[in-house]
């Protein structure tokens, strides 16, 4: 079987479609997350950083000349867990990731999520060392708790649009896409995501 290639929190991951009783029953579970989310499940006024909630203003006001550098700005303030050590164990996971281990990235990162279980990036880091390892059902409750913790993680919110545009349900993936850039207009993978989908005639607004 091929496996499907996504682009999911501007980083290539491969999504292997499985068939089965598995991923049917994944496939409700994320149906039902993305459903949560787009009925406000997830309310952008809770739990966001002070920091972030002041700096994804900015972002949605900026020109696109100025937009990348707040956006690293927003992903160095979520990024930022309080504590020297549970830092270094995200940089640590994070390394590891980089490097293709994902077995010591997701022990790395589950040391953080134990220790530091408030901290939203823990959960979305290890969601992608998940999804690099094949391990699709801790991935998406990962991104459950990343969003619960933090509402606007519109690269979280991308990767559910592209998992649920992966299994098929387009209409949901092309509102979590659009949601994506309520948050933040200049997510480049997000309107190439929709632009696709509408030209098949998904994901158009009256």
């Amino acid at each position: 079987m091929v496996p499907t290639r996504l682009e999911l929190w501007r980083q290539p991951v491969t999504f292997t479609v499985v068939m089965g009783n598995c991923i049917v029953n994944l496939k409700h579970t994320v149906a039902a997350l993305g459903l949560w989310v787009l009925l406000g499940g997830i309310s952008f006024a809770q739990m966001s950083p002070p920091i972030a909630a002041d700096l994804l203003q900015d972002l949605r006001n900026a020109p696109a000349a100025e937009a990348a550098g707040i956006e690293r700005d927003v992903q160095r303030a979520w990024a930022r867990s309080g504590s020297a050590a549970m830092d270094l164990l995200y940089s640590r996971g994070r390394d590891a990731m980089s490097e293709g281990d994902t077995t010591l990235a997701i022990a790395h990162l589950t040391a953080l999520t134990d220790h530091a279980p408030d901290f939203a990036e823990g959960y979305h880091a290890r969601a992608q060392a998940y999804f690099a390892a094949g391990l699709y059902g801790p991935a998406i409750d990962d991104l459950e708790t990343t969003l619960a913790l933090n509402p606007q993680q519109y690269n979280a919110i991308f990767g559910l649009g592209a998992i649920l545009q992966e299994f098929g349900d387009l209409h949901a993936a092309a509102d979590l896409y659009r949601r994506v850039l309520s948050i933040n207009p200049h997510h480049d993978n997000a309107q190439r995501a929709l632009d696709g989908l509408r030209r098949d005639g998904i994901g158009r607004t009256l």
